[in-house]
């Protein structure tokens, strides 16, 4: 069963496209800027680029993280982090259609509860969507760049049963942990699963792949009645 799912589009006066999604107590602010350049390997093809930035607040969890800004780099968990939903969203992104133009994508964890890429990847889809539209209304682009939606679900083995979308308690007591990164259409994108304590069985795997596919169907229909 899926946390309470909320998204609320608009939420900051300056980005292109923002929003805030809650996925029960997971909380991320997501904001999608436009800019004119793209990426030094990118220059004079025509196709355009989407990247994103990933990070979480010093007490988005339970006791103060340092800013990785204070200790200088940034650490490899967030690195892997947003370079998967940057890839994630690209995978939605027609760049011949996008142009010559980036649209970077800032994911921001106000308060974890397990899944935040996850829900980074739902809610940065939102924004990138809304960045988008105001691309087509102003007639800077022909065709629709984004060809489908892109949202991602945890699933995982938690005291021997399966279970859709963890919380951190279940996350962290969990057997089998999964993200599952899909397309409205079902198609998948990244599946990132591993056994924490015990080996899991193919029918279970399967078995998590079902409880994501529903998921991600409840997550789309968030998406589409957030942009609508």
């Amino acid at each position: 069963m899926m946390r309470p799912i909320s998204i609320e589009t608009g939420v900051t006066k300056h980005a292109e496209g923002s929003c805030l999604i809650k996925c029960g107590d997971t909380h991320v602010l997501c904001t999608a800027s436009l800019e004119t350049r793209v990426p030094p390997f990118l220059k004079n093809t025509g196709l355009g680029w989407v990247t994103a930035e990933y990070g979480m607040l010093p007490r988005s969890t339970g006791s103060r993280m340092r800013r990785e800004a204070a200790v200088g780099k940034q650490g490899g968990r967030t690195v892997e982090i947003q370079r998967l939903i940057g890839r994630s969203l690209r995978a939605g992104v027609d760049r011949v259609a996008l142009g010559e133009r980036q649209i970077t994508v800032d994911c921001d964890v106000l308060q974890a509860d397990g899944g935040t890429r996850c829900a980074a990847i739902t809610g940065g889809w939102v924004a990138l969507r809304l960045a988008v539209n105001k691309l087509m209304a102003a007639g800077d682009v022909i065709s629709d760049p984004l060809v489908d939606h892109v949202a991602a679900v945890s699933c995982g083995i938690y005291a021997g049963q399966p279970v859709l979308d963890l919380d951190y308690a279940e996350d962290s007591e969990a057997g089998v942990d999964g993200n599952f990164v899909m397309t409205g259409e079902s198609d998948l994108i990244e599946v990132q699963m591993s056994a924490e304590g015990a080996t899991f069985s193919r029918s279970q795997m399967s078995t998590l792949l079902d409880l994501a596919e529903k998921g991600v169907g409840e997550l789309v229909a968030a998406q589409k009645a957030a942009v609508s």
